[in-house]
């Protein structure tokens, strides 16, 4: 017996020994980290992984989508945190629609920051002073102080990102190819002129070009009033920017009636020129005519006030825009104006591109103008105006914008972030991506509607 119970020891060691064997080669061959990492969504917020009985109160509803962050400051607490969203999100680029060519993005390139410019740039902007000094002492002074207090009511993925930064431009060129976007209307200032805000950016142009043409997109002007901007050294900039980019793969140029491919240029504040010196530029008649010329090419005015359609039609402009995303605060950007703005295009021959945007809010930078402000309503304001550009017909839909973060007008990226003294607006409960998916689905619906009435909107220019 005493030898049955020794032998039955023996073999249950034996067996204890084998399990405890395999469990430890087992924990050998695990990894470091847990097939599922961190418990989900605590991997976005690396400044707040240890506080995890605060995430209810980080994730409050404050920060949605409808509210204003110059007015819920005494609601913060002191904690700062940017969440970015997981790679996933991203759509693989061979899966997307193919690009219209008819739907151009305005884009700015005038962004720095300390590492590629030594200094910041723009996210640092001054907060503009209201032009009644009595209205003006009620509102704050002075510069933002990023990284964390940007010209922006809206704060991007990116961070704080420099426009030199050549995988911030292949980013950008990524988001623009994946919303099926075809052209970027790209901010211009001749190669010493810049805004009063920035530095000039002439030099970067090249590299825009080449990352765009990698995507298979096309870059067309948006000259800027540059100081003492007249025919004159319009024709000379104009000639300059065809003969130093025109004959790159990525220049835009739109296929008229005749079968000619011209360049395209869009003219911010083309009102404050009198309509008789455009003219001696615009037509053929011109005493310094562009026209008939190697430097021919398709200027859009800027329409603002109703009677600005006649001044365009005298000055030899080819087409209008209305670049402003505030449905209401000019006469050309009111959906309503649309169709009658159309009808008097084509009777005239011009090009109407009507422009739509995100949303409105640049409070960030003039923080008096909160009656301009115009909420995104989670997409709904941009889609409303894509459907009403959509039933005018028109030659061409421009976006305004990628990423003019001043006024809030970008479809670019944005993500939730809160300080001490700011809480940024964001784009939940949708993703970062949300404005460049709803752009692409709409890109795809106007491009087969566009389809159908295309040869009416080709101009008959030679």
């Amino acid at each position: 017996m005493a030898k049955f119970r020794r032998r039955t020891c023996i073999i249950l060691s034996l067996f204890i020994l084998f399990i405890f064997s395999v469990m430890m080669g087992l924990k050998m061959l695990r990894p470091n980290k847990g097939i599922f990492g961190a418990p989900f969504g605590l991997d976005l917020l690396p400044e707040v992984r240890q506080q995890i009985p605060r995430l209810g109160k980080i994730f409050d509803s404050e920060l949605s989508d409808t509210i204003n962050s110059e007015t819920n400051t005494k609601n913060l607490k002191n904690v700062e945190f940017t969440v970015k969203p997981p790679k996933a999100s991203e759509p693989y680029l061979e899966e997307l629609p193919p690009l219209n060519y008819y739907l151009h993005v305005f884009y700015y390139s005038w962004y720095g920051n300390p590492q590629f410019d030594g200094k910041y740039i723009h996210w640092n902007h001054s907060m503009l002073k209201h032009w009644d000094p009595r209205i003006n002492k009620n509102y704050p002074q002075g510069k933002h102080k990023p990284p964390d207090d940007i010209g922006s009511s809206f704060y991007p993925e990116l961070g704080t990102y420099s426009s030199r930064d050549p995988s911030v431009i292949e980013t950008h060129m990524k988001q623009i190819y994946s919303a099926s976007i075809g052209v970027l209307v790209l901010s211009w200032y001749p190669p010493d002129s810049h805004d009063e805000n920035g530095v000039p950016t002439d030099d970067l142009v090249s590299t825009i070009m080449d990352k765009a043409h990698k995507y298979n997109l096309k870059v067309a002007f948006h000259i800027e009033p540059y100081s003492n901007r007249d025919v004159q050294n319009m024709y000379r900039n104009v000639k300059y920017i065809i003969d130093k980019y025109g004959n790159h793969p990525a220049f835009y140029r739109y296929k008229t009636k005749t079968g000619n491919s011209l360049p395209m240029f869009y003219v911010y504040d083309s009102y404050i020129t009198e309509p008789e010196q455009w003219a001696n530029l615009l037509t053929t008649s011109g005493s310094q005519s562009i026209r008939n010329s190697p430097y021919d090419a398709l200027f859009i005015a800027l329409l603002v006030e109703d009677k600005h359609k006649y001044d365009i039609l005298q000055s030899g402009f080819n087409g209008i825009y209305t670049y402003f995303a505030t449905n209401g605060f000019t006469y050309g950007s009111s959906y309503e104006n649309w169709a009658k703005i159309k009808l008097f295009c084509d009777h005239f021959q011009l090009l109407f591109i009507p422009s739509v945007g995100p949303g409105y809010i640049d409070t960030s930078i003039r923080p008096w103008n909160t009656q301009n402000t115009r909420n995104r309503i989670n997409g709904k304001y941009y889609e409303t105006a894509l459907n009403l550009a959509l039933q005018a017909h028109p030659s061409v839909i421009s976006i305004t914008s990628f990423n003019e973060w001043h006024e809030g007008t970008q479809i670019e990226k944005a993500v939730p972030k809160r300080t001490s003294k700011r809480v940024y607006l964001d784009y939940r409960p949708h993703k970062p991506s949300l404005y460049l998916e709803l752009t692409r689905k709409w890109s795809e619906k106007y491009s087969k509607e566009r389809s159908t009435y295309a040869l009416e909107h080709q101009l008959p220019v030679s």
